[in-house]
């Protein structure tokens, strides 16, 4: 249940030892595990090596500021760029968050990645952690695109997260620092910030991963520790199927319950079935605390590993590839211009 990060571009004595746990189900690279394309493609076929299917190797490929992989790959907008784009052109719009999507994943695909943790469909009013990560503010223009975002990333044999569940945009907090907390009415999230996700998960998704912001009005428990938001609105309510994700339990907002036992066993008595723990200095003693949890499910895990994708070659070769990569070029050397004039 537990997806782990990684010390560095290759494996170590210690991440060995970790990938041999049965409770760790995949790895998610960073930054610090990278250095160009075919060092991280041989990174990847290493962690293959060690662990047999299904094991997932995710990442954050988002576009703009949340891009791990740069050097050898699609340089991607910000998800921001398209909103803006939906303002004058909603058409085009549409057309290039499914072209963004499918670029991504393709190229995600390509190399061996399973999952990258896509699309944000949290509204874009103000939180520090979000910003230009998300489409825009309307819950309409989001669900739209995030809905379009699906699509292109399904025609690249990925498997989509819609993040980050019930909504984190429309509060200030980073819960990468701080606690969050959002007083608005179950009602008024229906309306606002729950609108994409409603329409993601009945376009689909595989999976949701839950925000580490609290709703009181709902639950005094943040979202990831929450059987109610979970268990009664995400799949009582929205019929949700999926897998649930748990974010990172080594950030600031997570460590309302304690110790990374407590968040762990709160994060599976809620109902997720995977967790992050991004940071190797925590991994340790999370798999220790997860050592008599039971592991997900191998079918849960095959939900996410995709459809067989392209191989890097085929894909370089692919001119839908360089068209799509040039559109959303222009589209964010435009978008910036016009945002500086």
């Amino acid at each position: 249940m537990l997806i782990i990060g990684l010390s560095g571009k290759t494996l170590s004595d210690a991440d060995h030892a970790r990938l041999s746990a049965p409770q760790v189900s995949g790895v998610i690279l960073f930054t610090r595990n990278f250095e160009d394309r075919d060092q991280v493609t041989a990174l990847i076929d290493d962690i293959r090596a060690e662990r047999a299917e299904p094991f997932l190797v995710c990442v954050d490929q988002e576009g703009g500021p949340v891009q791990r992989f740069r050097d050898g790959f699609t340089r991607l907008p910000a998800l921001a760029r398209i909103g803006e784009l939906y303002a004058r052109d909603p058409r085009a719009a549409i057309a290039r968050a499914e072209e963004h999507a499918w670029l991504m994943a393709s190229e995600m695909r390509a190399i061996g990645v399973d999952v990258s943790f896509a699309p944000v469909v949290d509204l874009a009013r103000g939180n520090r952690a979000i910003g230009e990560r998300a489409f825009d503010a309307d819950p309409q223009v989001a669900s739209e695109l995030g809905q379009a975002y699906l699509r292109g990333m399904r025609l690249a044999g990925m498997a989509a997260t819609l993040k980050h569940f019930p909504g984190h945009g429309s509060i200030a907090e980073d819960t990468h620092f701080d606690t969050a907390v959002d007083p608005r009415s179950l009602d008024d999230l229906r309306g606002a910030d729950l609108v994409p996700f409603i329409d993601g998960v009945a376009a689909g998704a595989e999976a949701v991963m839950m925000a580490h912001v609290t709703y009181p009005a709902v639950d005094a428990q943040p979202a990831g520790y929450s059987r109610i938001w979970i268990e009664d609105v995400l799949r009582g309510e929205l019929g949700f199927r999926g897998v649930v994700i748990g974010d990172d339990i080594g950030m600031a907002a997570a460590e309302t319950l304690g110790g990374i036992a407590a968040r762990i066993g709160a994060h599976l008595l809620a109902g997720c079935d995977l967790l992050l723990a991004c940071s190797p200095a925590l991994v340790d003693e999370a798999i220790a605390a997860s050592a008599h949890a039971t592991p997900c499910a191998p079918a849960r895990l095959a939900m996410l590993q995709g459809a067989v994708a392209q191989t890097w070659d085929a894909l370089a070769r692919n001119p839908q590839r360089d068209e799509f990569a040039a559109r959303l070029a222009a589209l964010d050397i435009a978008q910036t211009t016009q945002r500086r004039e």
